[in-house]
């Protein structure tokens, strides 16, 4: 297979951490230290990736403004390719503000700029160039605003056209939409599959003999069997926190289980899953191992403060340690 990856992040952000030593509304706060990175979830996985030592590696998306010069300056910093599509406005600061000493967390996201269809037909060319060099396009997150919900399934579509695999990883009517598209690969969290639990956690309700986990798990696995039948996608993966994650590849629902660890920062984990999965993916490995290398990418995330950072001695580590088997 073709290994070369093309990320795709339509909503950029700069993502800016404030460290504090307390809070108090209403004064004048000092800073003591700030961290700032090209943020957004497609350049997660870019970020992810890279660590993980894929080399054939471009992020693409829109920028706007001084904010998006910064966003390609810092992705291009960490050692990846970029080519962005630049259009008018400012990219978003996305704002968390960390309170060391009471432990709180706090987030304050920017809007970001207005994409006009003008702004679309110019990315639909640019995803059209880049598919046409690339095995994998990773579609990832929201879209800015002025997007149409349609647009993911054009992107999606085009990329097929190329011959291009499309993995998507978003939420609400863009993944909606964006399914109608036929990526090879979703992953809705535990909310987005709700639609399709409905009939079955009424029956199971009558379980007894069965823990309260096994009962969801079987609600899930249940789950994301109709939706893979439903929208006819090869790839249906749902995560669980702890309980690890479930998938429908083929026609096989998997397991997965992932070691108790204590957690330091759990944002960024769905990306790194998706980076994880998209390594082994390219390199033409089993089902069970793409899950794997998944897991242990989005586990590995979880142990650092930072969102898309994935130690590889923690990743080697892990991955010896990740359990996965088909189930139901």
């Amino acid at each position: 297979m073709n290994q070369g990856i093309v990320t795709v992040t339509l909503n950029a952000a700069i993502d800016k951490t404030y460290y504090m030593n307390g809070w108090s509304s209403g004064t004048v706060m000092r800073v003591d230290r700030v961290h700032a990175i090209a943020g957004g979830k497609g350049l997660n996985v870019s970020r992810v990736l890279h660590q993980l030592g894929h080399p054939e590696l471009t992020a693409t998306g829109f920028t706007a403004g001084y904010n998006g010069q910064f966003i390609v300056r810092a992705a291009e910093s960490e050692g990846f390719g970029t080519d962005f599509v630049s259009i008018e406005g400012e990219s978003r600061v996305c704002l968390s503000i960390v309170d060391e000493v009471n432990h709180t967390f706090t987030e304050a996201l920017e809007p970001g700029p207005l994409v006009t269809p003008e702004d679309e037909e110019r990315m639909k060319s640019k995803i059209g160039d880049l598919a046409q060099k690339a095995g994998l396009i990773i579609i990832s997150g929201s879209l800015p605003k002025g997007c149409r919900p349609e647009l993911y399934t054009e992107l999606i579509e085009i990329c097929s056209s190329h011959g291009s695999e499309v993995f998507l990883d978003t939420s609400g009517a863009a993944l909606i939409e964006g399914m109608k598209g036929k990526p090879g690969f979703i992953k809705p969290n535990e909310d987005e599959i709700k639609p399709w639990l409905h009939d079955t956690i009424v029956a199971d309700r009558n379980m007894d003999s069965e823990s309260d986990a096994e009962v969801s798990l079987h609600n899930y696995g249940a789950a994301i069997q109709k939706l893979a039948k439903d929208t006819r996608i090869s790839r249906v993966i749902v995560t669980l926190g702890a309980l690890g994650a479930l998938a429908c590849i083929g026609d096989t629902v998997y397991r997965v289980h992932i070691p108790r660890m204590n957690i330091v920062n759990p944002v960024g984990s769905g990306d790194s899953f998706v980076a994880g999965y998209a390594f082994a993916h390219v390199r033409n490995m089993s089902a069970m191992e793409c899950l794997r290398y998944a897991a242990a990418a989005g586990s590995a995330n979880a142990l650092n403060p930072t969102a898309g950072c994935v130690v590889p001695t923690d990743f080697g580590r892990l991955l010896e340690q990740i359990k996965v088997e088909p189930w139901g």
